[in-house]
């Protein structure tokens, strides 16, 4: 502040007894106000500041995980294979891209099912919103494992999958699934699966 006090008075001074050029006096000023910001532009940056706090404050809610409990092969005509499952699914709204057909996103997780059958999977999921309703479609391809459960035919299988579900609370959704699980005729056979289940997610 002293420095600042002593150059208004310097400037003053040599400018009141003419010894100071019109253009070096604009000069020294330039410099002089460079290092003192008017208060507009402080308030502006203080602004700026505030809104990417907030803009880093919504992005923690962008992960979402979803928890899933349901019936594997659940229209097996013959009954031997029929089980419960349990899975989980996760989602990163940051990878949210919004197209004309839609909103897509990349979307990964897995199941194991009561005879100890386990899919890994990883895919695309889309995301139209009615209100209060979503609706998801999604195809993902995948690593299976049967264990004491279903041979679908191959370790590579593709999980075609909608989800419809219903904002409760804030960032939480109750849904149901239905999914089909097949390997395209590409394994040494393809019995395929239908699996069903209810859904709970959530946004962190």
């Amino acid at each position: 502040m002293k420095k600042l006090v002593l150059l208004f008075i310097a400037m003053s001074f040599l400018t009141n007894t003419h010894l100071l050029s019109a253009e070096k006096e604009k000069n020294i000023l330039q410099k002089l106000f460079s290092k003192y910001p008017p208060a507009s532009t402080t308030l502006k940056s203080t602004k700026s500041d505030k809104n990417l706090n907030s803009e880093i404050i919504s992005n923690d809610t962008n992960q979402n995980i979803l928890v899933y409990t349901g019936t594997f092969d659940t229209i097996d005509k013959e009954g031997d294979d029929k089980t419960t499952l349990v899975g989980i699914e996760h989602k990163n709204k940051n990878l949210f891209r919004d197209t004309w057909l839609g909103t897509f996103s990349p979307t990964s997780g897995a199941f194991v099912t009561k005879k100890s059958s386990v899919y890994l999977y990883s895919g695309i999921e889309a995301d139209y919103n009615l209100g209060p309703i979503n609706i998801s479609p999604s195809f993902a391809p995948g690593y299976y494992e049967a264990g004491d459960g279903k041979n679908l035919g191959s370790a590579l299988e593709f999980k075609s999958e909608v989800k419809i579900g219903v904002d409760l609370f804030k960032n939480t959704n109750i849904g149901y699934s239905y999914s089909h699980i097949s390997n395209n005729d590409w394994g040494d056979v393809n019995p395929g699966t239908d699996n069903q289940s209810v859904t709970l997610s959530k946004k962190f």
